[in-house]
């Protein structure tokens, strides 16, 4: 289902984060959000996802408005997210992290009595998929920071979202776990999930993305392919302070 936002606005005091940004990221596909610091991509997926609410303006998906809707709803509804700092329970497992991040009730109801063996074993092969399973009794803690987004995104596949909305997933990961964080949303994508990628890492977003919005002052400033991104005056002024 395609997400989109029709004149989304959001000011923090005097500063605007957002200046009537509409927009519709393709259903199906690797979406890219790029834009230099200040643009306003993170305030975009709050916003999108109900951890802020917006000011004015329109948040849909799959046809149906969601800009008045909860977090937790918006995640029941499909669109699941990762965050530039990753948001896992330092203290537990990297097995109880994935268990938790899908049960009724958050940390204690993912805690709480008999596990059901079916949604263990999704766990554990979430794990698997992301090449952590070696980690699965290893507390978050004791985990490298690269590892850390990976457990988190693991948590946010278990709810298997139709979307995903991916915040800086190659932000302080070393070359080896961000091939395989390249390689994870290429299949996820292959089979059947729309991402969405805030990222700086030019070389990622070129090599993975089919659709590319930029943003620059709370709007979008220029979409389309990579091929036409890269060229595109209006990116490279935003990007040069031309």
């Amino acid at each position: 289902m395609s997400l989109a936002t029709v004149d989304l606005r959001k000011a923090f005091g005097g500063v605007v984060a957002l200046d009537g940004a509409t927009v519709t990221f393709r259903e199906g596909r690797i979406n890219a959000l790029i834009g230099p610091n200040g643009s306003g991509k993170t305030t975009y997926f709050n916003c999108v996802t109900g951890m802020i609410r917006a000011d004015s303006g329109t948040v849909t998906y799959g046809g149906t408005d969601i800009t008045r809707k909860a977090p937790h709803a918006i995640a029941r509804a499909g669109v699941g997210r990762t965050f530039q700092l990753c948001r896992v329970f330092p203290r537990m497992t990297a097995l109880d992290n994935v268990l938790a991040a899908v049960r009724p009730g958050g940390v204690s109801g993912g805690l709480r009595g008999a596990r059901h063996r079916a949604e263990v074993d999704r766990a554990r092969g979430w794990l698997t998929r992301l090449g952590i399973e070696h980690l699965i009794d290893i507390e978050a803690r004791n985990m490298s920071w690269g590892q850390q987004k990976l457990l988190e995104l693991a948590g946010v596949l278990m709810g298997e979202p139709a979307t995903v909305l991916l915040d800086e997933p190659a932000g302080g990961v070393n070359p080896a776990l961000l091939d395989r964080i390249g390689t994870l949303v290429r299949d996820l994508n292959a089979e059947g999930r729309t991402f969405v990628i805030v990222e700086h890492n030019m070389d990622l977003v070129m090599s993975i993305s089919d659709h590319i919005v930029v943003f620059d002052r709370g709007r979008p400033i220029a979409e389309g392919p990579p091929s036409l991104i890269r060229t595109d005056e209006r990116v490279l002024g935003a990007y040069l302070g031309s």
